[in-house]
């Protein structure tokens, strides 16, 4: 194992640390906590997300105004604990309320869960969505039902437009369900990734395999075959899309490349190009992209693509200004 790390055990810790100096004009760190929250936060419903280490930029980089108030960090690939979520909540409270944005992990749903009724057993109200926007297969490792993955980022962007606009608990709730219901992801990866405190990757691929449906913990996908160039990869991927949407000719739809830590640019790129060029033999209307590593698994080479059925004003919530580390 490879890693620019000290102790295993302090991975966590010491990138928090390193966040927090590295960004101290807009975060900072609820003390004794894992939380990271933004600095001044105005009279809204505060939004809180979350999870286990190892996604960065997800979650932290994506608090700040017109996205999160907080992200809770776990220890990698593990759900963060109800305590530490509690603290996350009432720190960012502004008396409006707080909407938990949590993926579709067994961990998450209940630690979540469980911080939500002691905040309630405080008096603030709190609101939940559960994305599980990954259609590669239906349960796995961690879940019951689809995971939460990428389509997250769209999530956080989108309600945290509605947020500082003023709307409600119950607002944000319903909206947050319309856009889940119209966001999908599927990804394929090209190696594993090694939880430090493991020191071992998850799984195993041939220098020749790749892994059709790979979750970003290293679940199990749905199909392993030898490599194959990025406009084969794409047809796949943009065919179970298709298949799950079962989409109409000039239908608008927002798109996330997403890479899983260990691609660059230049592939994600050129993965891009070639999603775009089956989408637009499928007259699909793309009214908004975003390309870049947002979502990750450690070191996993891979890539994820999500794609957003657009309805009313997302395009515009999509595009606002935000002021945050990394979208």
């Amino acid at each position: 194992m490879k890693k620019i790390i000290n102790q295993a055990q302090n991975v966590v810790p010491e990138m928090v640390q390193g966040f927090i100096r590295a960004h101290h004009e807009m975060i900072e760190q609820i003390p004794e906590t894992f939380v990271l929250k933004q600095k001044e936060i105005g009279k809204q419903v505060a939004l809180i997300s979350g999870g286990g280490s190892g996604h960065e930029p997800a979650h932290a980089g994506f608090v700040g105004s017109g996205m999160l108030q907080a992200a809770v960090c776990g220890q990698v690939f593990t759900s963060p604990t109800p305590d530490q979520i509690l603290e996350g909540i009432k720190a960012i409270d502004q008396g409006e309320g707080v909407v938990m944005i949590v993926k579709n992990y067994s961990g998450d749903i209940m630690n979540f869960d469980m911080a939500k009724d002691l905040a309630e057993m405080e008096d603030i109200k709190v609101g939940t969505v559960v994305v599980d926007d990954d259609i590669a297969v239906e349960d796995s490792t961690y879940t019951q039902g689809k995971r939460g993955v990428a389509g997250t980022i769209l999530v956080h962007k989108i309600l945290g437009a509605a947020a500082r606009k003023g709307a409600s608990v119950d607002e944000l709730v319903d909206l947050g369900e319309r856009v889940i219901k119209n966001i999908k992801t599927i990804g394929v990866a090209l190696t594993g990734a090694t939880v430090p405190e493991v020191g071992k990757p998850g799984f195993v691929l041939g220098d020749d395999e790749i892994e059709f449906g790979v979750g970003i913990h290293g679940e199990p996908g749905y199909k392993r075959e030898k490599i194959k160039p990025s406009k084969a990869m794409a047809e796949e991927l943009i065919s179970k899309l298709a298949a799950a949407f079962q989409w109409k000719k000039g239908e608008k739809f927002a798109i996330l490349v997403n890479g899983l830590g260990g691609t660059p640019l230049m592939e994600q790129y050129i993965f891009y190009n070639d999603a775009m060029r089956l989408l637009d033999n499928e007259r699909i209307k793309i009214s908004f992209s975003k390309v870049g590593n947002y979502m990750t698994s450690l070191e996993m080479a891979g890539i994820s693509i999500t794609l957003l059925k657009i309805e009313a004003d997302w395009v515009e919530a999509l595009n606002e200004e935000v002021d945050t580390v990394a979208w």
